[in-house]
C-alpha cells in the first residue's frame, strides 16, 4: 500500500473542491435548503406528523441524503473525467500506484466533499427544527456507507464517459429518479402494494431510512437493507478496482 500516494491524491481532491466553495458547497446547501424550506412549510402545514414525528423533522434525513450523494457522486466522476481529456490521468498512471491506490484516493476526496455538504445540510435544518436525540452510531455508518457507495459509482460513471453529457446520464436517468422515489419526502411504509414492495428494491430507501433511524433515534429497519447496501458497496467497489487495473479507457 503507498500510503503516501494516497495521501497525496487525497490532498488534490480536497484542494479541488476547496478552490471553488462557492459551486462546490455553498450551492449544493442552498439548494437542499430550499427544498426544506418549500417542501417542508407547504406539505408540512398539511401533514403535521409522518409516522409520529413532525414533518419538519421527517425530510431532514432525506436532503441531508441528497446533498450528501450528489456531491459524493459528482466529485469523483469530475475529477476522474477531467483529469482524462486533460491528460492529466497519464501522471498518476506511471506514478508508484496501484487500482486500490487511486481508488481510496478519488473515493475519500469525494466522501469528504459530501459529508461535509451534508453535516452542512442538517446542521443548517436544526436552526428551522431544533435538537432531538440522535443515534450517533447508526448515523456515522449510514453517512459513510451511503457517501463511499456513491463516490465509488461516480469514479465508475467518470471511467465510462467520454463526453461531458455521458457524465450526467448516471445522476439525471437513474440517480434522481430512484432518490425522489426513495422515501425522501414521504414514508414509503404509506405506500399501497405492490409499490411498498417494489421500492424495497431501490438502495437509496434503505439509505434514506437509515439516515432517519440514526438522526430522529427511531427504531432499526429491517437489516435486509444493511446487507443489500453491503453488497452494492462491495459490488461497485469490486468493479471499479478491475477496470482501474485494466486502466479501462485510461490507456490508448
Amino acid at each position: 500500500m503507498n500510503v503516501v500516494g494516497v495521501r497525496t491524491l487525497f490532498r488534490k481532491e480536497i484542494r479541488r473542491f476547496f478552490r471553488v466553495p462557492g459551486q462546490t458547497i455553498l450551492q449544493p446547501l442552498v439548494t437542499t435548503t430550499l427544498y426544506f424550506v418549500v417542501f417542508g412549510y407547504t406539505l408540512g402545514g398539511r401533514q403535521a406528523e409522518v409516522d409520529g414525528v413532525p414533518y419538519l423533522q421527517f425530510i431532514v434525513p432525506g436532503l441531508v441524503f441528497l446533498g450528501l450523494a450528489n456531491n459524493a457522486f459528482l466529485n469523483s466522476s469530475s475529477s476522474l473525467f477531467i483529469m482524462k481529456i486533460q491528460g492529466t490521468m497519464v501522471d498518476l498512471l506511471v506514478a508508484p500506484m496501484g487500482p486500490l491506490e487511486l481508488l481510496l484516493g478519488f473515493t475519500a476526496g469525494a466522501m469528504a466533499r459530501g459529508i461535509l455538504v451534508g453535516l452542512l445540510t442538517w446542521a443548517v435544518a436544526l436552526a428551522f427544527t431544533g435538537l432531538h436525540a440522535v443515534d450517533v452510531a447508526r448515523t456515522v455508518l449510514f453517512l459513510m456507507l451511503s457517501s463511499y457507495v456513491f463516490s465509488v459509482l461516480g469514479l465508475l460513471a467518470g471511467l465510462w464517459a467520454e463526453k461531458f453529457e455521458q457524465v450526467n446520464v448516471f445522476p439525471t436517468f437513474l440517480m434522481l429518479p430512484l432518490t425522489f422515489l426513495g422515501g425522501v419526502f414521504y414514508s414509503v411504509a404509506s405506500l399501497p402494494e405492490p409499490l411498498r414492495t417494489v421500492s424495497l428494491f431501490n438502495p437509496i430507501v434503505h439509505m434514506v431510512d437509515g439516515l432517519r433511524g440514526g438522526m430522529l433515534d427511531r427504531p432499526a429497519g429491517s437489516p435486509t437493507g444493511l446487507v443489500l447496501l453491503l453488497a452494492l458497496a462491495a459490488g461497485s467497489t469490486a468493479w471499479a478496482w478491475r477496470l482501474l487495473k485494466v486502466g479501462y479507457k485510461l490507456k490508448s
